[in-house]
């Protein structure tokens, strides 16, 4: 299996695409092909490291890594991502836990499977110079890559999150680590983080001499592992219940949604797919309109996705077109901030669920929709967080204490440290 960019090129090997992060045109990797696979062959009920070693054999297939996919997957997939029952009467919904690893958040998955994967190539290469992970967050995705890649050997992580813009426990797990990782406050906002991180790999005289890698999801070696989760959660309920599953899912860059569509366009059976946004309204936007507008991005409660120019919308469009395709496709609803803390209040003393802003906002499309849609078949909401990484927003509004999840809890106890930098190049070149 060879990749090459969105925007053509020549195909390169997995591991030159994992470690490149972008195409040298700019674009963004993608399979040359993307296999197929027949639900009715899939195995269901198993764990889900072993059904990744299963969908992500193809991708692996010539790779230097196929012989390590299995020990990949086992020290990657070490948590679960449980498909929970919401009692709603007459209706079928679901939630998808994705915030059972160490930061509590559906990044872990794709994290731990990178840094596996990388860990790996630089031990194959015998590279002596260290791979530098340059990773530009919102929120959850610079802890996870952090934990992911804390004290691996031959690495080192550069974390650029937005001054001011994420929960303090999120920002506390993004710069409690030291050792092998720099932690770099920006004056701005994401896309400025993200700017930057574009802007190094750009330059090819910084990637050579600092050995560069992205761990966002811009890299396709994020993508892969978050398809699995997709995959097992539709074949699980599909075997217990003989249908497909529609999708509720909270997006900001795009890359978690990015892996549902994948994996529906492989054969798994995801029926529908709803984009759940917060206030940056750049993709539902463009479904509507047809013009592709990115902006500057709107801080919100749901700070994770507080995105105005989602990367991988490209992918989105090189696998199913432009505004007019994708319609037939997906659709995107815009969820405000007095909506997110309504629809938390609702949730508790509906169900007695406590759920976090960016799980909100999939409650609120869910709840929005028309009774026939919620009737006629059953729904998934991706639980992207746990609710207790923004305490300071949740617990008000559900009068409650949330426990911490045990990991998260040690991770916290901590002490941290980071540098805030103006939203410029030389000032994170002078600190590598």
């Amino acid at each position: 299996m060879n990749y090459r960019s969105t925007r053509g090129g020549a195909p390169v090997a997995l591991e030159d695409a994992i470690m490149a992060g972008t195409a040298p045109d700019g674009g963004l990797f993608v399979p040359v092909e993307l296999p197929h696979f027949d639900p009715a062959d899939m195995p269901t009920h198993v764990p889900i490291h072993e059904l990744a070693q299963l969908i992500l054999k193809p991708f692996f297939d010539g790779s230097q890594l196929s012989g390590e996919l299995d020990e990949i997957c086992a020290d990657a997939f070490t948590f679960p991502a449980p498909l929970r029952n919401i009692e709603t009467g007459t209706e079928k919904l679901s939630l998808l836990e994705l915030f059972r690893g160490p930061t509590a958040a559906f990044k872990d998955f794709g994290a731990r499977f990178l840094a596996a994967t990388m860990s790996r190539i630089i031990r194959q290469r015998g590279n002596t110079q260290p791979a530098t992970v340059v990773v530009a967050t919102s929120g959850d995705t610079g802890g996870a890559v952090a934990a992911a890649f804390h004290k691996q050997p031959g690495t080192r992580v550069v974390v650029l999150f937005p001054e001011g813009r994420v929960s303090p426990r999120q920002e506390h797990q993004l710069t409690c680590w030291g050792d092998n990782i720099i932690s770099l406050a920006v004056k701005g906002e994401f896309d400025d983080c993200q700017r930057l991180a574009k802007e190094l790999f750009a330059d090819e005289a910084i990637g050579a001499e600092h050995n560069l890698c992205s761990a966002n999801s811009i890299n396709v070696g994020r993508l892969l592992p978050q398809s699995v989760y997709y995959a097992q959660s539709s074949l699980d309920y599909m075997a217990a219940n003989g249908e497909a599953s529609n999708y509720i899912v909270p997006t900001g860059n795009l890359g978690n949604a990015f892996a549902c569509a994948w994996a529906k366009q492989m054969g798994f059976p995801v029926a529908d797919m709803i984009l759940a946004t917060n206030a940056n309204r750049t993709i539902p936007d463009y479904l509507e309109s047809g013009n592709w507008e990115p902006r500057n991005s709107v801080a919100t409660l749901a700070s994770a996705m507080d995105v105005g120019n989602p990367s991988n919308m490209e992918r989105l469009r090189q696998l199913w077109g432009d505004a007019d395709s994708l319609r037939d496709h997906l659709r995107s609803f815009s969820v405000s901030d007095a909506e997110i803390r309504d629809q938390i209040r609702v949730e508790f003393d509906r169900t007695g669920l406590v759920c976090c802003p960016h799980t909100a906002t999939g409650f609120h499309v869910y709840r929005n929709l028309p009774a026939e849609d919620r009737q006629k078949a059953h729904w998934i909401i991706v639980a992207t967080a746990h609710a207790a990484k923004f305490d300071e927003i949740v617990e008000p509004l559900v009068g409650e204490t949330i426990p911490v999840p045990d990991e998260l809890a040690r991770i916290l106890e901590w002490p941290s440290a980071f540098d805030t930098i103006e939203a410029d190049i030389s000032e994170i070149t002078a600190r590598l």
